[in-house]
């Protein structure tokens, strides 16, 4: 079942609709818009919610049906003891679709959201028109050492007491210091989503969740799940790889390789964008992708082919 609230306020020209879906038993959010055109599924990244999007949502939604959910544990979404891999949260964006009558989309996904993406192209291929990868994970094993520590051992209960009020103000003044030095990095929105993910994890359901994720895919050493195995799979769907060149989160270098590994693939880098371009550079991003979606024949696949695919 489905249920939407009224346009939010701040899109009246392109209104963004707030809904909720019951998915095998649990509550998703998601934010939709637009009425024509091809399909574009946002997943965000780890921590994060679709309020992410909220800069290139109704961009899109001028020339497309664009839906962004929050991931299962993230944002409003319940966060149920329950199963936070690639391969469930890709079901879950797989269940949502049908749920809401739309046939094969572009999917685009940053950061643990690449991941996901990309997972859903390997399980419903002929549901995957497009790929979008935005300082994608499961790319290399590189990746910032404060998500390395956060698979510690007690890390799902030492975040609610880090993610205190008291601290979080502390750290708000050290981040409002950092924005105000000028510098070629754009560390704005990445302050900001960080101190969002950072409040969020004043609610222990989903500091738990946020754990249990993480350590899907991270470990001590770096990421632990790696696409490039699988990557020759995407080579008949049209894909799209995009960067900020200061990235902090995941190095650039996981962009070139990606790209060499994708036949086909385009890379676009965004030069002074960090580990968010789509909020770095919301106009250039949207445009971005619409003339990628537009400037490319959707992929016809089907789970046959992929079945019949050479062992790599």
């Amino acid at each position: 079942m489905t249920e939407f609230d009224l346009p939010m306020a701040s899109e009246e020209n392109t209104p963004v609709r707030r809904g909720t879906a019951l998915l095998q038993g649990h509550t998703v959010t998601y934010r939709e818009a637009g009425k024509a055109g091809p399909t574009v599924v946002l997943i965000h990244g780890i921590a994060g919610s679709s309020a992410t999007w909220d800069p290139v949502l109704p961009l899109l939604a001028e020339h497309c049906r664009v839906v962004a959910p929050d991931l299962l544990g993230h944002g409003e979404s319940a966060k149920p003891r329950g199963d936070y891999s690639l391969g469930g949260y890709a079901s879950g964006i797989r269940d949502l679709l049908g749920l809401l009558g739309y046939g094969p989309a572009t999917v685009v996904g940053h950061s643990l959201g690449g991941g996901i993406a990309m997972q859903f192209a390997y399980l419903f291929p002929e549901r995957c028109e497009r790929l979008v990868l935005s300082a994608s994970g499961g790319l290399g094993d590189d990746v910032t050492a404060i998500l390395r520590a956060a698979t510690l051992p007690g890390m799902g209960l030492l975040l609610p007491l880090l993610s205190h009020a008291r601290v979080r103000r502390r750290v708000g003044a050290i981040a409002s210091l950092l924005t105000r030095r000028p510098s070629p990095l754009v560390i704005r929105p990445a302050a900001r989503e960080v101190a969002r993910s950072w409040e969020s994890f004043s609610d222990g359901q989903a500091a738990a969740a946020f754990v249990h994720t993480l350590r899907s895919v991270v470990d001590l050493h770096g990421q632990r799940v790696s696409a490039h195995d699988r990557l020759y799979l995407t080579g008949s769907i049209p894909t799209l790889v995009v960067w900020g060149e200061h990235d902090l989160f995941i190095p650039v270098a996981h962009a070139h390789a990606a790209h060499a590994a994708m036949s086909g693939s385009r890379l676009e880098l965004f030069e002074a964008a960090g580990h968010f371009p789509h909020q770095d550079e919301p106009v250039r991003f949207a445009h971005l992708l619409r003339d990628f979606i537009h400037g490319t024949q959707p992929a016809h696949l089907n789970t046959t082919a992929v079945a019949e695919s050479p062992a790599r």
